[in-house]
């Protein structure tokens, strides 16, 4: 052997001799980082934490730290408690407030039903799509014929039009949490209406769920050509049943009832069908109901937002989400003084169309009462209105609590008192 070759037992002592240097220069923590005097294990983990033991449901799909909280909220707009006392489910909202990223977990998405219906309790070996009505041939496809056809993956945001606020609201999960952003799988629309194949008269379609209370609204067929999503997975596995199982209709930035639930019928039209889902969803002044179908452009900051509290002057970054009907989006701005300057936005990944989009700003805290704002702007130009600016175009006298014509997509103020709570800037 080598007498020059360095042995095993010469790399130790010099290692303990680097790690007596260390010592002796008495080296300070990284930042975030806390001196502990306990003795490290194996691998160099803390030995002082308790162990969690394997099982049979950890194995099998999983389980969130017990120091995770967040949960949903029942009635969120003061509407019925659910579940009631018959087991049926109203509205469910998601906690915005708790939310990283963009994607809302399985688990915590918002729930919507049609007039409070009990969810079908479907057998996907049993269930079917047809496609009927003015097309070249009806066609009924199963399950598996689905699964077999091309698939899109796609992220995508649901909101209900109930997704109001004003005044009353104590938190944004209270404010704007029946909204949500998964990443939907499926066949597009088009790939199953090109395979049944399209009379000439085709101008609208009829998507029907097998609810109780059968959901069913009319959209243009256009809509349906362009980018709709006969969807059978979410987040990576099967739809569940509060989404629709086994099969949903996404329908990228239209409002949340037109995504229909348990979808197992689309009838091709050449007319306008006035459906149970349509009946309250429409209005006679044509102003108005122009300004239904289609979501946004709209944001909210969840963090800090109402019933946070700062914890003492110094820097925090305000964080949210924005998204629109009408594509993605392209900026987001932040005020901090109540709305007399814009400040622009970190955009904290590639913006998707129709889906949430996380920003942040950084923003120096100097311990005074102040009101902090977002707005955004979508890729066709459109900005998200202040209430004073809704105010202004329906020629009403303006009120911070004005409940909004169509779906409400105004900026929402949260206010920052001395002591660092935060309330609605509406209240």
């Amino acid at each position: 052997m080598d007498s020059k070759r360095t042995n095993r037992r010469d790399l130790l002592k010099g290692g303990a001799a680097l790690a007596g240097g260390a010592a002796a220069l008495g080296s300070l923590p990284a930042f975030g980082q806390q001196e502990h005097d306990h003795v490290m294990a194996v691998g160099g983990a803390p030995n002082d934490y308790p162990m969690i033991m394997g099982s049979k449901e950890e194995i099998e799909y999983g389980q969130r730290s017990k120091f995770v909280t967040s949960v949903r909220m029942a009635h969120p707009m003061g509407g019925r408690n659910s579940p009631d006392d018959f087991g049926k489910v109203f509205h469910v909202a998601t906690p915005l407030q708790d939310h990283v990223g963009v994607v809302t977990p399985t688990s915590l998405h918002y729930v919507a039903t049609t007039r409070g219906s009990y969810m079908p309790d479907i057998d996907p070996a049993k269930h079917t799509l047809t496609i009927h009505g003015l097309v070249d041939r009806s066609l009924t496809f199963t399950m598996d014929d689905l699964k077999r056809l091309p698939s899109v993956s796609r992220l995508q945001f649901i909101e209900c039009a109930g997704n109001r606020h004003n005044g009353r609201q104590k938190t944004v999960q209270e404010s704007h949490g029946m909204t949500s952003c998964a990443e939907w799988t499926g066949v597009l629309l088009s790939t199953l209406l090109k395979e049944a194949g399209l009379k000439g008269n085709a101008t609208w379609f009829v998507a029907e769920g097998a609810e109780e209370v059968k959901g069913a609204s009319s959209m243009p067929i256009a809509k349906a050509m362009a980018d709709c999503m006969v969807a059978y997975g979410m987040n990576g596995e099967p739809v569940r049943p509060q989404n629709g199982f086994p099969l949903r209709l996404c329908v990228p930035g239209f409002e949340g009832i037109f995504n229909t639930k348990y979808l197992r019928r689309i009838k091709i039209v050449d007319h306008y069908y006035m459906n149970y889902n349509d009946y309250g969803h429409l209005d006679k002044e044509p102003a108005e109901a122009a300004l239904a179908f289609q979501i946004g452009p709209k944001s909210v900051i969840t963090k800090p937002s109402g019933g946070q509290r700062l914890s003492g002057k110094g820097y925090y970054e305000i964080t949210g989400l924005a998204w629109s009907g009408g594509g993605a989006i392209r900026s987001v701005e932040v005020s901090t003084d109540g709305g007399k300057k814009w400040n622009p936005a970190e955009i904290k990944a590639t913006p998707q169309r129709m889906a949430h989009t996380r920003f942040g700003y950084m923003w120096n805290w100097d311990g005074n009462e102040t009101e902090i704002i977002s707005r955004c702007t979508d890729e066709i130009g459109q900005r998200q209105p202040t209430r004073q600016e809704v105010a202004k175009y329906w020629n009403v006298p303006f009120d911070r609590n004005y409940r909004m014509p169509g779906l409400d997509n105004s900026v929402m103020p949260w206010k920052i008192a001395r002591d660092g709570s935060i309330t609605n800037g509406l209240a």
